[in-house]
């Protein structure tokens, strides 16, 4: 079946999740519906009720156009602008990563590692490489009295991020500076997180289309071994990190050994890791040795 005018919503639905399956991309059926309803503008209640409505020419090219990006392989998010973590609706950018739900777990661990300081008021938190905002907006949401920095090489995702934090409600709490992971920083955080990028130069190419053809290059580039990041942050968490604060790391698959002997190059000791839901070792707490 094509897709053209004079069939009904459920039927556009159904042809753009058998195509979707057809090219073996994962979830075709929610794929499928969060598509059409931004194609046709609606919300899920919306699209539910108005399944049997007849397409008219205009609504089958719009929802056609979006079929021809998802089956290029582009993401869902990077088609709709946007993409949910912690609960939170985050805008996206084409200089921003996708924020995946592993990177939840990073959420999970700076929380639990700052437990005993989560009713000290004014905790400092920094977000080095913010991107769309995401670790340093859950955390705001998480954390009330909390006031938090991210810093970003790229103005692009900077202004991303900052548009995030005002529609949030969080503008008051959180600012934004253009430098290299820490190095415009100036004071001690009680609580430093980033998602650095990870993944060695040789690797990226084997990367799934969605990942390699429309993430940004600069938010997956690790350098020759993925670690170039790591140095670069803990070469500089000691200046930036309170007496008692803590540094909170996202791992690549496989990296614990060679990140933890990394922070321990630059004085840091490692906690045990936290692993996401499918049992990588994904969130590292560190701390300044004595």
């Amino acid at each position: 079946m094509d897709l053209t005018a004079g069939i009904t919503i459920a039927a556009a639905r159904r042809w753009l999740a058998q195509s979707l399956r057809e090219r073996g991309l994962d979830t075709p059926e929610l794929d499928a519906r969060l598509l059409v309803a931004h194609a046709l503008k609606l919300d899920r209640a919306a699209l539910a009720a108005q399944d049997q409505r007849i397409l008219t020419a205009g609504e089958a090219d719009a929802v056609a156009a979006l079929a021809a990006r998802r089956l290029a392989h582009e993401p869902v998010a990077r088609i709709l602008g946007r993409k949910e973590f912690w609960g939170l609706e985050l805008r996206l950018n084409a200089a921003t990563l996708v924020p995946r739900p592993e990177t939840e777990t990073v959420v999970e661990a700076a929380l639990a590692a700052i437990d005993h300081n989560r009713a000290r008021p004014a905790l400092r938190v920094a977000d080095l490489g913010t991107g769309s905002g995401a670790l340093l907006l859950a955390l705001l949401a998480e954390l009330p009295a909390a006031y938090g920095i991210g810093t970003d090489v790229s103005l692009a995702a900077l202004g991303c991020a900052r548009a995030n934090a005002e529609a949030l409600g969080f503008a008051a709490r959180a600012s934004f500076v253009a430098c290299d992971y820490g190095a415009a920083l100036h004071g001690s955080f009680d609580l430093v997180i980033s998602n650095p990028p990870y993944i060695a130069h040789a690797e990226i190419a084997t990367l799934a289309p969605e990942v390699r053809d429309f993430d940004p290059y600069g938010a997956l580039d690790g350098g020759t071994d993925g670690l170039a990041a790591y140095r670069a942050i803990a070469a500089d968490a000691r200046r930036l990190l309170s007496p008692d604060g803590i540094l909170v790391l996202e791992l690549g698959a496989g990296q614990l050994d060679a990140v933890t002997a990394v922070l321990a190059a630059s004085g840091l000791a490692a906690g045990p890791p936290r692993h996401d839901l499918a049992g990588v070792a994904r969130a590292l707490a560190v701390r300044p040795l004595p």
